[in-house]
């Protein structure tokens, strides 16, 4: 693979039910479960939405309990392939949709998160940990120009095929 196209990738998981509100009674419920359930090991290897799952609050419960994304992520032990294999690629592409109702915080979708032990402030790709530590290669690649972080108005994955083609074929794919 030479370039890798993330159109509205969860790439530090999701912390958030799409489209429900905090003064919804049901949404409140549900997040009251997820917040007990979410890392239970059936749940884990049982639902897909689970491995992407990554409460900021129960940091140490994420890592240790999370079958996929901290795993992906060197955050459990580091893998060099992983690192390796990330290096090898011409181009990243991050696309974040900047009205995402699906992905929350839509800062995950280039690699950003909420601060640890919060979950209201913002932290960069470029402030966190991954980058600093350099676990997965992103910091030496985008010093090298590798990584394109896009943006555009609009929910999850809502995009023409005009914008499609004039900024990810021509540019990254031609």
């Amino acid at each position: 693979m030479l370039n890798l196209i993330s159109l509205g990738g969860q790439h530090q998981g999701v912390f958030g039910i799409p489209k429900c509100t905090d003064t919804s009674r049901l949404c409140n419920y549900m997040r009251r479960i997820l917040r007990y359930a979410a890392y239970f090991e059936y749940i884990q290897e049982s639902l897909v939405q689970a491995a992407y799952w990554h409460d900021p609050l129960q940091e140490d419960e994420y890592r240790n309990k999370n079958v996929f994304l901290a795993d992906i992520n060197n955050e459990k032990i580091i893998n060099p392939v992983y690192k390796e294999n990330l290096q090898k690629l011409r181009t990243l592409v991050l696309v974040k949709f900047e009205n995402d109702t699906m992905v929350e915080p839509t800062e995950s979708e280039w690699f950003g998160f909420y601060k640890p032990g919060q979950s209201k402030e913002i932290q960069t790709l470029q402030k966190s940990d991954l980058y600093l530590q350099d676990r997965l290669g992103l910091r030496e690649m985008e010093e090298a120009g590798k990584i394109h972080f896009l943006s555009l108005p609009g929910d999850h994955l809502q995009f023409t095929l005009t914008w499609f083609v004039e900024n990810i074929v021509k540019k990254y794919l031609a």
